[in-house]
């Protein structure tokens, strides 16, 4: 990796490029300090205390600290995302946007553009929903019209700007922007969480303790990324022969490669899709300053909280982690569904001559590459569970108050192989350019 990185910083254009991400993000984590107008910063900081351990702590990691801080930033990229989702959803289901997705470079301008426009009617709907809350319980300066308005303005303008960001460094940039944007904020929270464990596990404990404790921790974070890592780099694959063709009086074709299936097909979606369906009814309940009775409502959503799962003194609540775990592994399937299509792979590979030895082309090649995804998304799921599961077990079984969990590792892992993957890339086309030039 540093290697790579060196290599980058001796290429101008590359170098300009990570010089350029590395303001933009500057400016980002400027832009998370600055409080959004009309809201009341300490009233409203007093209650996100109250109410962190119930689903908000996730909510303000990857918003890094904005959501705490209540700034311009506060609504980060989330709609982005789940706009980008819906779309995913919707290609599949929409001839006419299928269409566009298989009309190369402008089909996907034309899908990128219509991404926006969600996510601004997305930032709009979440901006409206949090200032109505806000306006109800009170942490608003004013309940006059005008300071809603600006309040709602604000937040939907902050998301729509880091977009914006995001977009620019993709294409400025060093690419992946959106997830840049995303990891940036997840990182910055990383130092108040390794204070957090400092001073819970190590500092407050005699020193062959606090040792023991301290390699410990470091054990299971170098673990889980090493894990992370593998699971990310796996893949099976495919071999594919093509068969020789005749062209004038030469033979063309019979070369050999590979359909490379990935493990963790799904990445980090399917993690993000389960929890944002376990989180989004108790972050909602929490701004409207609902669920903290004793009916079975408030025992769901108790459920539903990560707060309490693997807690000892309440083991009942831990079924919420089984469903979690559950709707990861499913999530995993479903997505993997939508994204790699056997049926097409196996009718194109019939039309350009190739096969996999052993089977036959057309639907028997199509079934085998579903049975063999089977395999593999199982596995990976498993593996995507494994990841999740371990720092809820240590948050609930040792109440280590940290919002730094196997979400975070594995957004971190994937965007920085990624990213890695994007400079060797751009500094091997500026090689060839170079030769050629030559």
């Amino acid at each position: 990796m540093l290697e790579t990185l060196r290599n980058a910083f001796k290429v101008k254009d590359i170098r300009n490029r990570i010089l350029f991400t590395f303001f933009m993000l500057i400016v980002i984590r400027i832009g998370s300090q600055l409080p959004v107008p009309g809201v009341d910063g300490e009233v409203f900081k007093s209650f996100f205390e109250q109410q962190a351990a119930d689903g908000l702590g996730f909510f303000n990691a990857i918003t890094g600290g904005s959501f705490l801080n209540m700034s311009v930033f506060a609504l980060n990229i989330t709609p982005y995302i789940t706009a980008s989702i819906i779309m995913q959803l919707l290609t599949i289901a929409i001839p006419k946007l299928e269409e566009m997705q298989r009309d190369g470079e402008e089909g996907r301008k034309k899908i990128a553009s219509i991404t926006r426009y969600v996510t601004i009617a997305l930032g709009l709907i979440e901006a409206i929903a949090m200032t109505v809350g806000f306006y109800r319980g009170g942490y608003l300066v004013s309940e006059d019209p005008l300071t809603v308005i600006m309040v709602v303005t604000s937040l939907t303008a902050g998301s729509a700007v880091l977009m914006w960001m995001g977009e620019r460094i993709t294409e400025k940039g060093i690419g992946n922007g959106i997830s840049i944007v995303l990891v940036i904020n997840i990182i910055s929270r990383v130092p108040q969480d390794m204070a957090t464990l400092w001073e819970q596990f190590i500092a407050s404990k005699s020193v062959p303790k606090g040792i023991l404790a301290g390699l410990i921790i470091i054990a299971i974070i170098v673990a889980m990324v090493i894990f992370v890592v593998v699971l990310q780099g796996a893949e099976r694959r495919i071999p594919v022969q093509y068969s020789k063709k005749i062209q004038g009086r030469k033979q063309v074709g019979g070369q050999s490669t590979h359909i490379p299936l990935k493990v963790n097909t799904g990445g980090v979606i399917p993690v993000i899709f389960a929890q944002s369906l376990m989180q989004t009814p108790v972050i909602i309940a929490s701004i409207a300053g609902k669920g903290n009775g004793t009916g079975i409502g408030s025992k769901i959503l108790k459920g539903l909280s990560q707060s309490n799962w693997c807690n000892p003194e309440e083991p009942i609540y831990t079924i919420g982690l089984l469903v979690y775990l559950l709707l990861i592994i499913a999530f995993a399937y479903f997505y993997t569904q939508i994204t790699f299509n056997p049926l097409e792979i196996a009718n194109n590979m019939k039309k350009a001559g190739g096969f996999i030895p052993g089977i036959r082309p057309g639907k028997p090649t199509s079934d085998y590459l579903n049975q063999i995804l089977g395999y593999i998304v199982f596995i990976g799921a498993i593996g995507l569970a494994i990841v999740a599961f371990i720092p809820i077990f240590f948050n609930g079984v040792f109440k280590a108050d940290v919002s730094f969990g196997g979400t975070s590792i594995i957004i971190i892992v994937g965007v920085v192989i990624e990213t890695l993957k994007q400079i060797e890339s751009q500094m091997r086309v500026r090689y060839y350019k170079g030769f050629l030039n030559d």
